[in-house]
């Protein structure tokens, strides 16, 4: 019979290392980097993690004074995140390459004989640091495609969605959770500090089928094209709620679990999108698939998207199926549109 005190030493759970070994077969190129690769990706959120406790405290808050390659002002913690995560990739030694939001060119590790190339944001939603609102860093893993014992080149980088072997994010809020997957599933684990170790919090997320969630700066609506427009008065009708954060991890992470839609529209100053392809909208496109939810763009499935450089753009729409099957209804209508004008246009011509 169970002692009142081993009742009372409930167990801890499963840790990150314990579960990426466990399931480690399930991943069909297994031999052990892959593995590694996100046990230092973990290591480097534990990092990060412990920078943005004690931002306030020390001097890491505010701005820099500098712009990163995309001509946006660069915080203290996104050049601390950059150098944080670049030095936890090359020490590792399972990542040949890097390319990162605040860097123009390749960031070469010196582990020419690696495996795999890494796409990364270190820190998203940074504007919101001072105020302590939820950020964080978002990752996308390939194999390179260029032979082991070479430089990687871009075409190791701008392979598509579709050839991504792992995804995932660390979300740094009221607690610290990292949510990955490699094409098995999406799993949570939540950071647990006296401890120093992710344990699985949230096993296999799914998506709920239809939501009451509806996240977009509102702010732009004037700026939106129309059929965007009449999507969200559509949202209103139906009172559905409107929760923006202005963080994409933190939006995204909070639809996942309980069901919505997060927009980032074109407009005309923005007319591809103002979101990185390689940085946000694919692994983000990718955890969405694997957790039953859909990301798409104007045109077509965002993982089916070409990519042609580095920080290219791109609008994303993701979501709950149902949210999405809906949406796509007014885009049929604008394509409607469309071809109704050019007709138009012609007989007057």
């Amino acid at each position: 019979m169970t002692s009142k005190v081993e009742k009372m030493a409930l167990p801890v759970g499963v840790t990150l290392d314990r579960f990426i070994k466990k399931n480690q077969g399930s991943f069909q190129f297994a031999s052990g980097e892959l593995s590694q690769l996100l046990r230092d990706i973990a290591l480097a959120g534990k990092i990060i993690n412990r920078e943005v406790n004690k931002a306030g405290l020390v001097d890491i808050t505010g701005a820099l004074g500098t712009s990163n390659v995309q001509g946006e002002n660069q915080q203290k913690l996104d050049v601390i995140a950059d150098i944080r995560f670049i030095r936890a990739l090359k020490n590792g030694g399972e990542v040949c390459a890097i390319i990162t939001e605040e860097e123009d060119e390749i960031i070469y590790t010196g582990n020419d004989d690696a495996k795999y190339v890494v796409a990364i944001d270190p820190l998203d939603g940074s504007s919101n640091i001072d105020v302590n609102v939820s950020i964080g860093t978002i990752f996308s893993i390939y194999t390179r495609v260029t032979p082991r014992g070479t430089r990687a080149t871009k075409e190791d980088f701008l392979q598509g969605g579709r050839k991504q072997v792992a995804a995932g994010y660390i979300l740094y809020g009221s607690s610290t959770i990292l949510v990955y997957t490699t094409g098995h599933g999406v799993n949570g684990f939540t950071y647990e500090n006296s401890l120093g170790e992710f344990f699985l919090s949230h096993p296999n997320i799914k998506s709920p089928e239809d939501g009451k969630i509806y996240s977009v700066n509102e702010g732009n609506f004037d700026d939106f094209y129309d059929y965007t427009q009449r999507y969200i008065m559509s949202c209103r009708k139906k009172r559905m709620s409107g929760r923006y954060i202005g963080s994409l991890i933190a939006d995204f992470h909070r639809n996942m679990l309980k069901g919505g839609i997060y927009l980032y529209p074109p407009t005309p100053s923005h007319p591809q999108g103002k979101l990185r392809l390689l940085y946000e909208c694919y692994p983000m496109a990718f955890l969405a698939e694997q957790a039953g939810a859909k990301a798409i763009d104007c045109e077509s499935d965002i993982l089916d998207v070409t990519p042609i450089s580095f920080h290219q753009r791109n609008s994303i729409y993701v979501g709950a199926p149902k949210m999405i099957q809906e949406l796509e209804l007014f885009f049929k209508e604008r394509a409607k549109y469309i071809i109704k004008e050019a007709r138009f246009e012609k007989i007057e011509d």
